[in-house]
């Protein structure tokens, strides 16, 4: 007897239709399920350290747990914001001083280093980033009077948002076993043990991979920050920042080689260093970070691979990404995970059915 009878077909035009209609769905409302989806991805990160909290304070529920959870979340990225700001602002004028210099002929600039300038303060512009970083900090927002008001109204509802995505963090984590409880509800009867069971796979594979690949990326952003700060590169901390955020994805730090040399180029036409020399350890820093993470952390951390490999991961964030924007980058790794498994369960090595045992009959007796 076939495998693929009328039946079956039926059922997988079915479910491809449903999940075309779901993503058009997602699609057109991405706007409004961004801040959820956001929220639901930084919970699921959280979800340890509120457990942490309710071992310590001796709390039976989870409400309390979760709000100083996110009191401590907020209070480190707010304080690291203010600690970094100045110096960050400082830097951005020194780099903004030798673009001017040199545009005003205060500084030779060698010809190999025209085309470069050009292209930053085209699409860099340092003064355009100080001025949205100066923007963060309240007495200056204050001193801009009644005209502010007029022109920061995209301003104000994307900070709405991020209060809102900060209030779906809340509430997901506080009630986040009743949640997870409810998914399994939505399955119907008649799959859900077999569901929850791939169910259950691709949720380890996600514990692994994304709480160990965070822990990797937080050790990493403190090696790239110490290093890049050692060897004297401008602006060390927002690239060490941006080098951690990135780890997350496999190879996509490697990225940031781009805006670590023209800022090593723009530094260079100071006359305090030279390009090579900068730029070279600078290099050293990615060598040696790379070598701490990859041989050190990572196997000790990590253990064994999730079920996707490197190129398989960037695969599945480019498709989803694609097709659903920044909330298809955060469900990626779970979809396709859930793909993989169902078809290596089901369709690449079937279980084989258990064969009716026929017992004998017994011989006569004489």
């Amino acid at each position: 007897m076939h495998y693929w009878n009328i039946d079956r077909i039926m059922k997988l035009i079915i479910s491809i239709a449903i999940a075309v209609a779901l993503i058009m769905l997602i699609n057109h409302l991405r706007d409004v399920l961004l801040p959820f989806f956001v929220a639901c991805f930084v919970a699921y990160i959280l979800q340890p350290l509120v457990d942490l909290n309710r071992k310590l304070i001796r709390e039976k529920g989870r409400a309390f747990s979760s709000i100083l959870t996110v009191i401590e979340v907020v209070a480190v990225a707010a304080g690291i914001v203010f600690l970094f700001m100045p110096h960050v602002i400082k830097e951005l004028d020194v780099l903004n001083d030798i673009i001017h210099d040199v545009n005003t002929g205060k500084r030779p600039m060698p010809k190999e280093f025209a085309d470069i300038i050009s292209w930053v303060e085209t699409y860099v512009r340092p003064t355009a980033i100080k001025s949205q970083l100066s923007n963060l900090h309240l007495g200056s927002i204050i001193s801009k009077g009644t005209s502010l008001l007029n022109e920061s109204i995209s301003v104000i509802m994307d900070v709405l948002e991020w209060a809102l995505t900060l209030i779906y963090v809340l509430f997901i984590l506080i009630d986040y076993p009743q949640i997870v409880k409810g998914f399994k509800l939505i399955i119907p009867h008649k799959y859900r043990e077999n569901a929850m069971v791939i169910v259950r796979e691709v949720q380890t594979s996600m514990d692994h991979y994304f709480r160990g690949q965070g822990l990797v990326a937080l050790c990493a952003t403190v090696f790239y920050c110490i290093g890049f700060s050692i060897v004297g590169l401008p602006l060390a901390i927002p690239m060490g920042l941006l080098v951690g955020i990135l780890y997350m994805i496999p190879y996509f730090q490697y990225v940031t080689l781009i805006p670590v040399a023209i800022i090593c180029a723009i530094y260079s036409l100071s006359g305090e260093v030279t390009f090579l020399s900068l730029m070279g350890r600078s290099l050293l820093v990615y060598v040696v970070s790379q070598c701490i993470c990859d041989y050190i952390l990572t196997p000790h951390i990590m253990g064994k691979e999730m079920g996707m490999n490197a190129a398989l991961i960037l695969l599945s964030l480019s498709i989803w990404g694609s097709l659903l924007g920044i909330i298809g980058m955060i469900i990626a790794l779970p979809v396709s995970s859930l793909i993989m498994i169902y078809y290596e369960r089901y369709i690449s090595n079937p279980r084989p059915k258990k064969a009716k045992t026929v017992i004998p009959p017994e011989p006569p007796t004489h």
